[in-house]
């Protein structure tokens, strides 16, 4: 099998993006899973720290072999937001393909040395190191009942990014474009700020030429609008993160099949409907991504 960085390169030079989507727990992994084997869809399994706290990052990875082997599938998974080098380097050593330190709420130099450390640590394992700078939104992955408001302050630096690749040498930079965690409660979030997009992409390139083998990284997929999205991988984002959609979804319809059948006491009898209603957001965002057929 191809390694990740073979499918992040396939897909800045194809112009499409790699999805990651978020689980906590096995009926939502498999689900997710199935769909994008059904679309021969190489994906991105992500897990945060408490998502991987309560799942296990040993099972984790013992199960994304499992489902490796079963469906052929290019496979990989990434620590979410890590927010200490203690607890990525257990998700490392644990045999995760990737992870995400999140120092976005660090002073840049902060967020520079234990970035650093993490990408020494990693050495010459075949571990990808995803960096953070601007902070994203929110903390939270929810429904907020109000309109959110952006601050100019969080957004993306370009100068700060070009900075931050320049020093610590990480593979991917998730940045903060007027993305958020969580969905508006109308299902659709502000549009992005591709400008901003197409200027710090400018300044990573004025820092290491045009052959550069870094990329860009979306997080708070969910809610944001289609065009911004396809713009948005035009302009280099070749990874997507969703999660929001996939809970609610999961959360809602499981709700509904334990309110219609009130007595009904076994998993797999109330389980199914809560993972066909994950399988839809997967498909629905794997043809916005452009992901199909790319296995």
């Amino acid at each position: 099998m191809k390694n990740l960085k073979y499918y992040f390169k396939k897909a800045q030079k194809e112009g499409w993006a790699m999805p990651q989507f978020n689980f906590s727990d096995f009926s939502q992994m498999k689900a997710i899973v199935e769909k994008c084997a059904e679309l021969k869809s190489p994906v991105i399994l992500g897990t945060s720290e408490g998502e991987s706290k309560f799942f296990g990052l040993e099972e984790a990875v013992a199960l994304r072999d499992v489902l490796r082997k079963k469906t052929g599938l290019p496979i990989f998974l990434n620590l979410d937001h890590g927010k200490s080098f203690e607890y990525s380097k257990m998700a490392i050593d644990a045999g995760y393909d990737m992870v995400h330190f999140d120092g976005s709420k660090l002073p840049l130099p902060k967020n520079i040395e234990i970035t650093k450390k993490v990408k020494k640590y990693v050495g010459w394992k075949d571990v990808l190191v995803e960096g953070e700078v601007g902070r994203i939104g929110t903390d939270s992955s929810k429904i907020y009942s109000e309109k959110f408001e952006i601050k100019e302050d969080d957004l993306t630096k370009p100068g700060h990014a070009k900075e931050y690749i320049k020093k610590t040498g990480v593979n991917l930079l998730a940045v903060s474009i007027g993305n958020f965690h969580g969905i508006e409660v109308s299902g659709i979030d502000p549009n992005l700020r591709l400008d901003l997009l197409a200027k710090i992409q400018e300044a990573l390139r004025r820092a290491q030429g045009k052959n550069s083998a870094e990329f860009l990284v979306l997080h708070g997929g969910s809610g944001t609008q289609d065009d911004d999205i396809k713009e948005a991988i035009k302009l280099g984002i070749v990874k997507i993160n969703i999660n929001t959609e996939l809970r609610s979804a999961f959360s809602e319809n499981l709700r509904r099949a334990l309110a219609e059948n009130p007595e009904e006491a076994i998993p797999y009898k109330f389980l199914p409907l809560a993972q066909e209603a994950v399988t839809k957001v997967v498909e629905r965002k794997i043809g916005i991504f452009g992901s199909a057929n790319k296995a």
